[in-house]
């Protein structure tokens, strides 16, 4: 009887493959997944119906259906990434950034939302968007200083130079030369260092642009054992 090789079985390492990766994957991230690609979905398909100005009943009412569904589903996305982003955030920077930063995604998220949803109903919006364009433009000049911070927290957050608890050093002449201290907080504003002088707290925009690493172990200088010297009488 002949003997068959052995071929090892591909389709296993693939499940393997495969549920090592969904062990990582959250369910809230999964979640945010599937409900923002449905709700692009219905987002595209609804001018296929006409919109909600159609001229048959059955396309006004499909359009009607796919305009709450992308309500429905936007929602739950954003909710989904904003509890992602919470649980990331709290395992790298504390919950100083994560209530900040969850509250911030779910205002970006609903606005999103609303506008799109705005659209889908035919509603005006025009003039709601050209008082929203000059009045953020006029913010963001009034708070360029701030919003730097926030842009350079969020980096320091998904770049993760250092975590709370950790010694470091930082060297910055913006800062005043070198600061060796203590993380205590992590803030889309601020990063709170505990040093010998007291208590830091450091806009995030200078630790940006500062080098930030771990802080040396104190090492004593070793002192060379002294030689004496011995006189012989001649």
């Amino acid at each position: 009887m002949p003997l068959r090789p052995l071929i090892p079985d591909k389709s296993a390492s693939v499940r393997a493959a495969i549920r090592a990766v969904d062990s990582k994957v959250r369910p809230d991230f999964r979640r945010a997944i599937v409900c923002a690609v449905l709700a692009f979905t219905l987002d595209g398909a609804a001018p296929y119906f006409g919109g909600v100005h159609a001229a048959t009943l059955d396309r006004r009412l499909a359009a009607y259906g796919t305009a709450a569904g992308f309500v429905v589903f936007g929602l739950a996305a954003t909710r989904s990434a904003a509890s992602e982003l919470t649980r990331v955030s709290l395992s790298r920077a504390g919950a100083a950034a994560a209530t900040p930063l969850r509250v911030g995604c779910l205002l970006v998220g609903y606005l999103i939302v609303a506008l799109t949803a705005m659209d889908l109903f035919a509603l005006p919006i025009g003039n709601l968007l050209v008082g929203g364009a000059v009045t953020g433009m006029i913010l963001g000049i009034a708070a360029q200083q701030s919003l730097s911070n926030v842009f350079a927290g969020l980096v320091l957050l998904f770049a993760r130079p250092y975590i709370p608890g950790e010694k470091v050093r930082i060297r910055s002449g913006a800062l005043g030369g070198t600061l060796d201290g203590t993380v205590t907080s992590v803030g889309l504003l601020y990063t709170t260092l505990s040093t010998q002088d007291g208590v830091l707290n450091i806009p995030n925009g200078a630790l940006l642009a500062a080098a930030v690493g771990p802080l040396p172990h104190d090492k004593q200088p070793t002192q060379q054992p002294t030689q004496q010297l011995v006189f012989q009488r001649p």
